[in-house]
């Protein structure tokens, strides 16, 4: 990533790092859970906020994975606080049991980063029949999220600190369908395209965060829901793309964001104080962003939120 970008509001630019962007800040006594934490900037999440005194629970598939995170973390920071917890997103069933398990471990809830995400993957369906990318990247977190909000409430009231929900969203969301979000042809093989489908999934992490944005607000509750792009970054979320992944290859040195510099969105989201009482908003290069019109549609994310009523009954 070029080394002189333009510094935006917040003071940072797309080259800040994590760590750069979390400077300063004590994050003890705030616990926070991230999805898709063994690998590439979930793991940089976790290893950031654990090294600002966050308690982080790891939520993440790969739990052999998750251990060589965890003791990687530690060997650096022998007093920071990381566990992990088995979670696989594409299905409710393994949500639901992942959701149980943390409400009943007794554990606060400040932070919750919905991290995790697939790119661009061939037509498939999840173990509840749902398009692939739509399960993976958004449903399963909506379902989580619904699920966790209870013990979010009630650490925001006990703890007496805001607590905050962070969506990892993408630039993709302006590739979405013209529609938006074609609710009728979430299933449909016969006019997918790998691409809109992702952006389309991408796109319902905004909405979702907007719509939680405005039920806190008219519900007097003292959580924040924002969204954000992390940056287009070097890591194996290309794997999907044969031509795309070979250009990251190859140009990514010059023009993508390293795993350092794309999770500090993330992580400026999750902890900055300039954050603090921001709500419904979508960032990037850790400074407030304009989404397409379509992100910003409260009708839309209204049919969305009912519609994924349906879907995780």
């Amino acid at each position: 990533m070029w080394p002189f970008s333009r510094r935006g509001p917040s003071g940072f630019s797309s080259s800040s790092t994590a760590e750069q962007v979390t400077e300063g800040i004590n994050g003890s006594g705030l616990t926070a859970i991230v999805t898709g934490a063994s690998s590439g900037i979930g793991t940089e999440t976790t290893r950031v906020l654990a090294l600002r005194g966050v308690h982080v629970i790891m939520a993440v598939r790969n739990m052999v994975a998750a251990k060589n995170v965890k003791e990687a973390i530690i060997k650096e920071r022998p007093t920071a606080q990381v566990d992990a917890m088995e979670l696989d997103l594409s299905s409710m069933a393994s949500v639901r049991k992942f959701a149980a398990e943390y409400n009943s471990s007794g554990l606060p809830l400040n932070i919750l980063v919905n991290n995790a995400g697939i790119m661009a993957t061939p037509f498939m369906l999840s173990n509840d029949n749902i398009e692939l990318q739509f399960a993976t990247n958004y449903l399963g977190h909506f379902l989580l999220t619904k699920l966790l909000l209870d013990t979010m409430k009630k650490t925001a009231t006990k703890s007496k600190k805001q607590g905050r929900i962070v969506n990892v969203s993408s630039e993709a969301h302006r590739f979405a369908y013209r529609e938006g979000i074609r609710f009728d042809k979430i299933n449909d093989q016969s006019s997918y395209s790998s691409w809109l489908a992702y952006g389309q999934s991408k796109l319902a992490n905004i909405l979702h965060a907007n719509e939680l944005a405005r039920r806190f607000k008219e519900d007097g509750v003292d959580i924040t829901a924002n969204s954000l792009h992390p940056g287009a970054i070097a890591t194996n979320l290309f794997r999907h793309s044969n031509v795309v992944n070979g250009l990251a290859n190859v140009i990514g040195r010059f023009v993508l964001k390293n795993v350092p510099q794309g999770a500090a969105t993330n992580c400026y989201v999750a902890l900055h104080p300039q954050v603090e009482g921001v709500s419904g908003k979508y960032f990037s290069n850790s400074s407030l962003a304009n989404p397409t019109p379509h992100a910003q549609d409260m009708e839309l994310a209204k049919k969305l939120w009912d519609f994924s009523m349906d879907l995780t009954k």
